[in-house]
């Protein structure tokens, strides 16, 4: 089994370190028989090939059985005609990752603003309002003139589809309620679509409740009381946005874990960014990137029918918890004075027990 560690930018190569080596723990403590292969890419790749992404990265990305994938810099890459490539983005579309799923939920021994919350946000990944991913060719950004930009936003009943049935498949193994968020009282045409298709999907599922609300409610009502929601469903960038709020209730944006899935490929990336303000300086949170190594095992697990993977990663979750309890081990957007390496060693630790 082939796992593609891809660093990133900034504090990337940072908190991989310690993920990677908890994954390596895991494999050798349940036989899993993983393989490691480690590619360069960011800011190092274009200064060394020329650009953000060579193609043999996304070659190893597409026959690797996972991928995890550090924070990248995104917002600083050069023009893609440079060689800027939104990895993100590019590894997305290529290997067809439609579901973006971002848990939040609230641990014991880690402030939160929520004092209780269990939700899972599943939000569409490949469309959307998201310029890199309406169009066939160009993007769906352009200015028609100097003082006049524009942008389109593509919904289409596939898309919808399959991003409803993944939100009802997961609720059914949760506590089957699906949220569908949308602003169909305004996006009429293309909200209009994602939710009438959501609800049509809603249909095969008799055992899961379902309701839906406007999206500037749901931001509103994440706050008010989160311990209502199970599974949320949403477009691509209201699902972006409403999933960093839920992380931050939930003790910040640092224990943000998440996969992009499709039925044949997942890659681990965790929901925050690549913080080059603190690069460096070694005390960068790693449990995000660490908790989307865990939920890649866990996808594997189901995948392949695995009860060493299932084992692994139920592993790997309960040493995150188990270390983010214990103030000494907190890093300092936790409000501790824990370091990267500090925390990841705790987390090894608590693997071997």
């Amino acid at each position: 089994m082939k796992i593609l560690i891809l660093p990133g930018d900034d504090i990337g190569p940072e908190i991989m370190k310690p993920t990677q080596k908890a994954l390596i723990k895991l494999n050798d403590k349940f036989a899993l028989g993983m393989e490691f292969e480690e590619k360069t890419i960011g800011f190092k790749a274009l200064e060394t090939e020329g650009t953000t992404l060579p193609d043999h990265v996304l070659e190893s990305a597409k026959s690797a059985d996972g991928v995890v994938l550090g924070p990248i810099g995104t917002f600083k890459y050069p023009p893609q005609e440079a060689g800027g490539i939104n990895i993100s983005a590019a590894l997305r579309m290529s290997l067809d990752l439609y579901a973006n799923i971002r848990p939040s939920f609230t641990r014991p021994g880690v402030a939160s603003v929520a004092s209780q919350m269990d939700l899972v946000i599943v939000r569409e990944n490949t469309e959307g309002f998201y310029a890199d991913r309406t169009m066939f060719a160009g993007t769906g950004e352009f200015m028609p003139t100097e003082d006049l930009a524009m942008s389109l936003r593509k919904i289409t009943r596939q898309g919808s589809r399959r991003i409803a049935v993944a939100a009802f498949d997961l609720a059914r193994t949760r506590r089957k309620k699906v949220t569908i968020v949308h602003k169909a009282n305004v996006l009429k045409v293309t909200d209009g679509l994602f939710l009438s298709v959501a609800r049509e999907v809603a249909n095969d599922y008799p055992d899961v409740a379902v309701d839906d609300v406007i999206v500037d409610a749901m931001a509103a009502l994440l706050i008010r009381r989160p311990e209502s929601f199970d599974v949320i469903v949403a477009t691509n960038m209201f699902g972006d946005i409403l999933s960093d709020e839920a992380a931050e209730l939930s003790g910040g944006l640092g224990l943000g874990g998440s996969i992009n899935a499709s039925a044949e490929r997942a890659i681990a990336q965790a929901a925050h960014g690549s913080a080059p303000d603190i690069a460096g300086q070694g005390i960068a949170n790693p449990a995000a990137l660490m908790s989307s190594a865990a939920m890649l095992m866990g996808w594997l697990a189901q995948k392949n029918g695995s009860n060493a993977l299932a084992q692994a990663s139920e592993s790997f979750v309960q040493a995150i918890d188990t270390a983010l309890a214990n103030p000494a081990n907190q890093t300092p957007d936790l409000g501790g004075a824990g370091s990267t390496e500090s925390f990841g060693d705790a987390v090894v630790a608590e693997i071997n027990r």
